[in-house]
This record gives C-alpha cells, sequence and structure tokens, in this order.
C-alpha cells in the first residue's frame, strides 16, 4: 500500500464513482464524522456517483438512500441495492434472492445463530440484527468486550461449516447463504442503476475500506484505498488496495475526497 499523496493527479481527476464501506470507514469510535459527511456532499456536488458499500442492515439502508447524500446504497455484505429517486420519491429496492429465498436462509440462520452463541463465549448477536433483511451478524467488539482473534476465526469457522459464507469486519462476523458478496452487487448496481458495466469503467471508480471484508474490493480496482486503520489488519487480508490515508476513518475518507475533488479543479 502506497501513501495517498502518491496517488496521481491525472488518475484522480478520472474518478467518476466513489465507492466506501461505512463503519470505520466514514466513522471514527462508532460515529459518522462531519468531515466525511460533508466530503460525500462535495463529491456529489462535482457531479461524481457516491455510494456506500456495507455490512450494514435493511433498515439502515433505507434510512441512508433517502437521506444521505449518496446515490445508492449496498448493504449486507451485497444482498441488496437502495436507491431513492428524490423527484418520484421512489425506493428501488433489489434483492440478490427472492422473499421465499430468504425466508428459508432466515431459518438456517437461526439455528447457526443458536450454535454460534453456545460456542463462542463473549459473542452476542448484533444490536442491529433485526433490522437485517438476508444474514446473520455476530457482534465480537462493537456492544461486547473485545474477542481475541482466535474466537473471531472460530466464529468464521462455524458459518462455513454450515455451508455459508463468511466476512470479518471491523466490529461483527457477517454469515449468509448465497453466492453473492460486496463486489457482485455493486456490479448488478452499476449495470441497473448507472447504466454501465463496471468491467468497462473499472479505472474511474476508487472504493474506500478499512477491514477483511473489503478484501473483493480491494482486489478488483486498481484504485482501490484504505483509510489509516486498515493497517490493524495487516497479515490478514486477503488483498491490500493500492493506497492508504494518512488519517483514520472518517478523517481518511474525508482526506480521499479532498484530494480526488482537488483534482477535478473548482
Amino acid at each position: 500500500m502506497r501513501p495517498l499523496v502518491e496517488f496521481t493527479h491525472d488518475a484522480r481527476r478520472a474518478v467518476r464513482y466513489v465507492l466506501a464501506d461505512i463503519d470505520d470507514t466514514l466513522t471514527v469510535d462508532g460515529r459518522l464524522t462531519g468531515d466525511a459527511y460533508a466530503a460525500m456532499e462535495k463529491i456529489r456536488a462535482a457531479g461524481l456517483k457516491m455510494a456506500p458499500i456495507t455490512g450494514r442492515p435493511a433498515g439502515w439502508c433505507d434510512h441512508i438512500a433517502r437521506q444521505w447524500p449518496v446515490d445508492a446504497v449496498v448493504g449486507e455484505n451485497g444482498a441488496f441495492y437502495f436507491t431513492y429517486d428524490d423527484a418520484a420519491k421512489t425506493m428501488t429496492r433489489r434483492f440478490w434472492k427472492d422473499d421465499a429465498e430468504r425466508a428459508a436462509d432466515r431459518r438456517r440462520l437461526d439455528q447457526l445463530q443458536t450454535r454460534i452463541l453456545a460456542a463462542v463465549p463473549g459473542a452476542a448477536l448484533s444490536a442491529d440484527q433485526p433490522y437485517r433483511e438476508a444474514d446473520l451478524a455476530i457482534d465480537y467488539c462493537e456492544d461486547v468486550a473485545p474477542l481475541g482473534d482466535d474466537a473471531v476465526a472460530q466464529i468464521k469457522l462455524l458459518f462455513e461449516q454450515a455451508g455459508a459464507h463468511a466476512k470479518v469486519s471491523s466490529i461483527h462476523v457477517n454469515g449468509w447463504f448465497g453466492d453473492y458478496d460486496k463486489l457482485a452487487m455493486t456490479r448488478m448496481l452499476f449495470s441497473e442503476v448507472f447504466h454501465v458495466a463496471l468491467d468497462a469503467v473499472r479505472e474511474t471508480v476508487v472504493f474506500a475500506g478499512d477491514s477483511p471484508n473489503d478484501a473483493p474490493m480491494f482486489d478488483y480496482f486498481p484504485n482501490a484505498v484504505g483509510v489509516a486503520n486498515l493497517a490493524d489488519f495487516t497479515g490478514r487480508l486477503d488483498a491490500e488496495p493500492a493506497w492508504i490515508t494518512a488519517r483514520r476513518g472518517g478523517h481518511g475518507f474525508a482526506e480521499l475526497a479532498e484530494a480526488i475533488l482537488e483534482a477535478h479543479g473548482p
């Protein structure tokens, strides 16, 4: 990972889409920072597309799509995208799986929840689980005393032994049934909402993230960026971004936005 200051002017000027994880990428200590929110406003005002790509739940994403300065949001690690049409006052909710499939998955996830919580002392159901449509989020440090790496690895293994996909974020281990992830749903978003093939515009996309569940995005986008706290996961990443900011969390995202907008001029 190279310092963000080495991200060339021409490459920054070519950016047309800005994607970002939320927790510990737009936030600091669990709070959305003012400079990160303002950065999203400025990105859209400059005519660029802005979309959070998050593990957070559908209930939160409905609010984000409606009230944040964004064009769309991908949630639950790729289970869906939501986009809100301000003029028509309508929400589009596009899920990877249909209602019946998600209901069947929920029954399996409920059983898995019981198994994981019994096997891993100190782990807990995430506080935002009631607002989720497609996955199971196990809290290992957001609202519980932080668990060690071995416990986090055990949670992930239990998901995988049940045939689920599992990703470790900076606060949760998320598990789901289905062959999708953040990148797969981002491809769908670009095709159906932005009306472009993601492969054709990947050089004009910046993705910002902070943790192992962002690895598919880091691997795919040549101009992916980690905020400084990504260094906390050194040695545990399947792929690393090209660039890293000097500042952590939302302040690092604001640093990235400033660099992109500076290259676009006044």
